[in-house]
C-alpha cells in the first residue's frame, strides 16, 4: 500500500469515526430535549401529556393540519401521529373535523388547552435561546453554522431514501 492510500485510508477511517460521533449526538440531544422538556412540565406542574405530545403541540402551533402533513413535513412517524394525535384529543388538547372533500382525512389544530402547552413550549425554548447567547455557548454565527450542516444531512438522507433504495 502506497503512502498516499494509507493517509486516504486514515482520513476515511476519522472521518468515519467523527460521522458516527455526530450520529450518536444528534440522537442524544433529541432524547434530552424530551427529558428537558418533560422536567420543564414537572416544574410547572403539566403532568397529563409526555414531551413527545408537547413538541407535537408546538409544531403544530396555529396551523390546522392532518396527520399525513405532519408526516410529510418530516416531525413523526406514521404510528406515533396517529396515537398521539387522538390521545391529545381525548385529552382537550386538539379538536379534530372530518376533511369536507376527502372524508378519510382528518383536520386538527390546538383548544385553547393545546395552545397553553405550545406556549409553555415556547418560552422555555425562548429561555435557552437566550441563556446559550448570555453565556457564551452559542451565538448566531454558530446556530447558523449548525443549522446550514443539519440541514446538507437532512437532504442527503432525504435524496438517499428518495432515489436510492
Amino acid at each position: 500500500m502506497s503512502i498516499h492510500n494509507a493517509v486516504g485510508t486514515s482520513e476515511r477511517a476519522a472521518f468515519m469515526g467523527s460521522y458516527l460521533d455526530a450520529l450518536a449526538l444528534v440522537e442524544r440531544l433529541h432524547r434530552l430535549l424530551l427529558d428537558v422538556i418533560k422536567d420543564e412540565f414537572e416544574r410547572v406542574g403539566v403532568l397529563e401529556i409526555n414531551a413527545v405530545q408537547a413538541l407535537l403541540l408546538f409544531n403544530i402551533g396555529d396551523n390546522e393540519v392532518t396527520a399525513g402533513e405532519l408526516k410529510t413535513r418530516g416531525y413523526y412517524q406514521g404510528s406515533n401521529v396517529s396515537y398521539n394525535l387522538k390521545k391529545l384529543v381525548e385529552m382537550g388538547y386538539m379538536h379534530h373535523q372530518r376533511c369536507e372533500i376527502d372524508r378519510r382525512s382528518v383536520r386538527v389544530k390546538l383548544t385553547l388547552k393545546g395552545r397553553e402547552i405550545r406556549d409553555v413550549i415556547q418560552e422555555l425554548f425562548a429561555r435557552h435561546a437566550d441563556g446559550l447567547e448570555a453565556k457564551g455557548v452559542l451565538g448566531p454565527d454558530g446556530i447558523d453554522e449548525i443549522t446550514v450542516s443539519l440541514r446538507r444531512v437532512e437532504r442527503y438522507w432525504t435524496d438517499q431514501i428518495r432515489y436510492i433504495y
